[in-house]
C-alpha cells in the first residue's frame, strides 16, 4: 500500500514538473483568486471596523425645553437607559456645559462670538446625547420613544433624523460590499476551477501513453487516477504558500499607511490576530479548488 502510494505521488510530481508552462499558468490562476478572496477577507474586516467608529461617533440629542428642572431631566435620563438594554450610554450636558464647550471650540472666531454677544445670555438648552449599542433600528426605537407622550412636555427637540440617515447609509453600504464580495468570491471560485479543469485535461492528454500501459498491467483505476486529483491539490497547496507569504508581506509593508488613513486599524495586527482563519480561507480554497476540478476532469475524460 505504502508503495503504491509513493509510486502515486512520483507520478503527480512528475506530471507537475514535466508540464511546466501549464502548471504555472494554473498556479498563477489560483494565486490570484485566493488572493482576491483573501482581499474580500480584509475588506470586511475594514467595513466591520469603520461601521463600528462610525456608529460610536453617531448619537440622539435630546434637547430639554429651558424651564425643565435638572432633576427632571436626571429622571429622563434613568427612564431611557430603561427603554433597551441597545442603549450604551446616556449623558447629561447642561445649558452652561453646552456654552463653555461651544466658546471653547468656537472662541477664536470674532464672528460667531460677536453674535453670541449680540443673543446674549445663554442660548443653549440643556440635552441628553444617547449612543447606542445597536443597528439603525435600535436609534429609531429610541427616538421614536423620546418623541412620544412620555416625554413631550420636557422635550423640545431630538436630533436624529440627519443621523439616522447616515446611519442607514452606513448599514447600506456593509449589506452591499458583503454582497459583492460573495458573488465575487463564487465567480472567482468558478474560474479558477474552469482553468485548473483545463489543465488537467492537457495533463491527460499528454499522459495517454502511460495511461495505456497502466491498464495494459492491470494498474486499479484509483492508481490511475490519483495522481491528477493529487496534482490539482499540489497546485492548490503550492498557491497558498505563495499566497500566505504574499499576504504576511504586504499586510506588514502597508499597515502603517493603512492605520494613517484608519487611525486606530492595524492591518498587520489584524492579519496576525486572524491568522488560523487566513490559513484557513487560503489552504482550503486552493486545495478544493485544485482537488474539486481535478476530480471532476478525471471522471470525464478518464474512463478506465
Amino acid at each position: 500500500m505504502f508503495t503504491n502510494l509513493k509510486r502515486v505521488f512520483n507520478f503527480a510530481l512528475v506530471d507537475f514538473f514535466r508540464n511546466k508552462g501549464i502548471s504555472i499558468a494554473a498556479i498563477f490562476v489560483l494565486t490570484t483568486t485566493i488572493l482576491l478572496i483573501t482581499g474580500l477577507f480584509f475588506m470586511h474586516g475594514v467595513s466591520n471596523f469603520l461601521i463600528s467608529t462610525i456608529q460610536n461617533k453617531i448619537d440622539i440629542t435630546a434637547y430639554f425645553k429651558a424651564d425643565v428642572p435638572e432633576q427632571d431631566i436626571l429622571n429622563a435620563k434613568d427612564e431611557i437607559l430603561k427603554i433597551s438594554s441597545e442603549v450604551k450610554n446616556v449623558e447629561y450636558i447642561s445649558k452652561e456645559d453646552a456654552l463653555y464647550d461651544f466658546t471653547q471650540k468656537h472662541g477664536d472666531d470674532p464672528t460667531i462670538s460677536g453674535a453670541l454677544q449680540e443673543v446674549g445670555g445663554n442660548p443653549f438648552l440643556p440635552s441628553l446625547n444617547i449612543i447606542m449599542a445597536s443597528g439603525a433600528s435600535g436609534y429609531e426605537k429610541v427616538a421614536t420613544i423620546l418623541q412620544g407622550d412620555q416625554f413631550i412636555d420636557l422635550i423640545e427637540k431630538v436630533d436624529f433624523s440627519q443621523k439616522k440617515v447616515t446611519i442607514e447609509k452606513i448599514f447600506s453600504i456593509s449589506a452591499t460590499i458583503n454582497k459583492f464580495g460573495l458573488i465575487l468570491a463564487v465567480i472567482l471560485f468558478l474560474v479558477a476551477i474552469v482553468v485548473v479543469f483545463n489543465t488537467i485535461k492537457l495533463a491527460i492528454n499528454g499522459s495517454r501513453e502511460e495511461i495505456t500501459t497502466m491498464r495494459i498491467v492491470g494498474a486499479s483505476s484509483w492508481f490511475i487516477k490519483s495522481p491528477f486529483i493529487i496534482q490539482g491539490a499540489m497546485f492548490g497547496f503550492v498557491s497558498f504558500i505563495i499566497c500566505f507569504f504574499v499576504t504576511f508581506i504586504l499586510a506588514f509593508l502597508v499597515s502603517s499607511s493603512v492605520e494613517i488613513i484608519m487611525p486606530g486599524f492595524n492591518l498587520f495586527k489584524y492579519f496576525t490576530s486572524n491568522i488560523f482563519i487566513i490559513i484557513l480561507i487560503q489552504l482550503g480554497f486552493g486545495v478544493a479548488m485544485g482537488v474539486v476540478s481535478s476530480f471532476i476532469v478525471v471522471n470525464k475524460y478518464l474512463k478506465v
